[in-house]
């Protein structure tokens, strides 16, 4: 009896002692105003579990402190504005957890007046994006299966979305070719921010974005708003998250991909502004360094990305940002003749592929309902290849070599009026100043001489305006429509693109939407530098080429079944004209089948194609540590060349089924988690040509 006494005692004493040492953490986020993006004062915040409540000071801050580790929900309330309820809020104990909460305005502006939004948690940042548009968060590419911390393999687990090839170099959006997306940071276009990219793709094996770094962001697929210009068939809409501005907080992740630090704080106690950087350097590269790996091939990247935040008293707020990666590749061949199996054995080659951007952006109030934002920045990416080839007698003898580099500098102004509750508009202007230097040697059959195929530079800029505006008949019916104007200064094309979406919320669990769009985008720089000769002097066969064009049209329908679980249905068409395609009328080339680089022959826009579909998702939002999502998309892609006969283009894959899911099993504490995640893809494969034997 004595023992079990003691033993009781025991048990007792251990469990009083982990309760005491449980590990807490503090809570806090600031409360803005959806449109305005300013702060708002009074808001009221009840967290649980708890039941705690706080009221937003001055500035809109909000804090909870020394609250257990472990997942809470937010409920926000305000007078004139939507309720909002912030779902999953994860409590870590090495790091503090700050929020930036939007709220969108009443249409009634009676305090009594209370309108109730049902939670989406996947609803746009941007608030003129009705259709084919979500929010991805960084807790999703975080613990989402395959996310890895890369908002672009997130991606392919959406409806309609697939990865080109093992290692994504490019995404491939409803049977659209890769060069079709539009990436953005902060208002402005950005080169392509994955490491080992080619030109003209989306992707790349590794994103040079760091989960540190990014805010809740935005993924379009079709219809885009007005403000987005220069793109066919998506866009990420990329969102930077402010630095911890009251402690000092420091980050170290050794994983798979790489050794990973980062560090944010403020820069005095007194003063609101922080910095964040976030440095990772691959693993890859220390194994090799080490000789752990012991292969021919060198792996490496490495990569530096930041945010710090200047707010001023009276001149609005200043944030200056960028990334840059270096990221390649280099095998040094098989020295031993015996050891040869195929020609690659005996092909040393060296691959880079360096990126870089920075930008500055000034956001000041002129009014109480107007708001003014200006961005600038420059980018620079340089992609480059070279191969040779080791002989018979071991010596080396040059087989392939390019050098792509393109820089750009960009400016743009955005201006956001709310006339009324009803009704906002946002207008803009944009330019981009292009320089590119494109060079390459090659040859058609093996022990050839190398030519020079390609030695292509020049400048070009582009200039792009919107107007768009938001007009909500009622709480549940609400409409966007705009202009989107983009002009190319090399040849004097231009584009005046009408844009237009509708949704509406039949009832608390259905929603209908509609949206159409005209849509443009350039050709890929080296196109319309490319020379030939004629009449003894080389000329510019392709500078006077239009941009490729496309009508979307969209009819979505989203039920919901249960507070965290929706199905989504939506029917899309694109139609394409204008496409480049080869001026012989015996040819199957269209700039709709390119999946890299670029062609060096002349072009011109007669060719046309088209993508449509239905996709279908069933999607369970995480909570209790839970999601998963299904998704299905049944879609045609075809297109016509100079020689009228209507094919499939090489990404028709017709079907895409995407199962995703996961659950993690958290201990008492909350200090440790093990998940099991899973994502599996059924889908068509990249089409290709049969190579006839005989005639080749």
């Amino acid at each position: 009896m004595k023992n079990k006494m003691i033993l009781l005692a025991g048990i007792a004493i251990a469990l009083w002692a982990s309760a005491i040492a449980q590990p807490t953490q503090d809570l806090r986020g600031t409360i803005g105003d959806q449109v305005l993006q300013q702060p708002l004062a009074g808001a009221t915040v009840l967290l649980t579990p708890g039941n705690k409540q706080v009221i937003a000071d001055a500035e809109g801050n909000f804090r909870f402190n020394n609250l257990p580790i472990g997942i809470y929900r937010l409920t926000i309330s305000h007078a004139g504005y939507r309720e909002v309820v912030v779902d999953n809020v994860a409590m870590n104990a090495g790091k503090e957890t700050v929020l930036q909460v939007s709220m969108e305005t009443n249409l009634s502006t009676g305090s009594e007046v209370t309108v109730r939004a049902v939670s989406r948690k996947n609803k746009p940042v941007n608030d003129m994006s009705l259709v084919s548009a979500r929010a991805f968060s960084v807790e999703e590419t975080q613990r989402y299966a395959a996310a890895v911390n890369d908002p672009l393999r997130m991606a392919t687990a959406f409806p309609g979305v697939l990865a080109g090839e093992a290692g994504g170099n490019a995404i491939i959006i409803r049977g659209n070719a890769p060069a079709g997306l539009l990436w953005k940071m902060e208002g402005l276009d950005i080169p392509n921010p994955n490491h080992f990219s080619s030109v003209t793709t989306s992707g790349g094996g590794i994103s040079i974005l760091s989960a540190q770094l990014l805010g809740n962001s935005d993924f379009l697929t079709a219809a885009f708003a007005p403000e987005y210009g220069n793109a066919l068939s998506g866009v990420f809409d990329l969102h930077l998250r402010k630095g911890n501005n009251e402690k000092k907080e420091y980050t170290l992740q050794a994983g798979v991909l790489g050794l990973n630090v980062a560090m944010e704080g403020p820069f005095s106690k007194n003063y609101k502004g922080s910095y964040l950087f976030n440095y990772r350097y691959s693993t890859l590269a220390l194994l090799n360094s080490v000789g752990v790996l012991g292969d021919n091939a060198n792996t490496r990247f490495q990569d530096l990305s930041y945010n710090i935040s200047l707010p001023t008293r009276r001149a609005g707020t200043f944030t200056v940002f960028g990334f840059g990666g270096l990221s390649g590749e280099s095998g040094k061949g098989e020295q031993d003749s015996t050891k040869w199996e195929a020609r690659f054995d005996r092909a040393p080659y060296k691959v880079s592929a360096n990126t870089f951007m920075n930008g500055i952006t000034h956001t000041v109030k002129l009014a109480r309902d107007l708001q003014l934002k200006t961005a600038a920045g420059i980018s620079y990416s340089r992609n480059a290849y070279r191969e040779e080839y080791i002989t018979d007698d071991l010596s080396l003898v040059p087989e392939y070599r390019d050098d792509l580099r393109t820089r750009k500098i960009m400016v743009s102004s955005t201006l956001n009026y709310r006339v009324s509750r009803a009704l906002s508009i946002r207008t803009g202007i944009s330019a981009d100043m292009i320089h590119f230097r494109y060079f390459q040697l090659a040859h058609d059959f093996d022990n050839e001489p190398l030519t020079e195929r390609i030695n292509a530079k020049g400048n070009m800029t582009t200039q792009q305006a919107f107007v768009q505006g938001q007009y909500r008949i009622s709480e549940g019916l609400q409409f966007t429509g705009g202009l989107h104007y983009l002009r190319l200064s090399l040849n004097g094309r231009s584009a005046l693109e009408p844009r237009m979406a509708a949704s509406w919320h039949v009832s608390r669990r259905s929603t209908l939407g509609f949206g159409y769009g005209r849509h443009s985008q350039l050709q890929v720089p080296g196109i319309y530098f490319t020379k030939q000769e004629e009449n003894g002097k080389e000329v510019l066969v392709n500078k006077n080429l239009d941009f490729t064009r496309a009508n979307h049209l969209v009819a979505s329908w989203t039920y919901r079944l249960a507070p965290k679980m929706i199905i989504k249905t939506e029917a899309y068409w694109q139609q394409l004209y204008h496409v480049p395609v080869s001026v012989s009328d015996s040819s199957r080339f269209s700039v709709l089948n390119m999946q890299d680089g670029y062609i060096a022959e002349r072009l011109e826009n007669k060719g046309t194609g088209y993508n449509h579909g239905v996709e279908i998702s069933l999607e369970r939002y995480l909570e209790h540590n839970f999601y998963f999502t299904l998704s299905n998309s049944l879609y045609s892609s075809r297109y016509k060349a100079a020689d009228g006969i209507e094919r499939n283009t090489r990404f028709n894959g017709n079907h895409i089924s995407t199962l995703i899911g996961g659950k993690d099993f958290v201990s008492l504490l909350g200090t440790k988690t093990v998940g099991i995640n899973v994502k599996i893809i059924y889908a068509g494969g990249l089409r290709t040509t049969p190579i006839d034997l005989e005639e080749s």
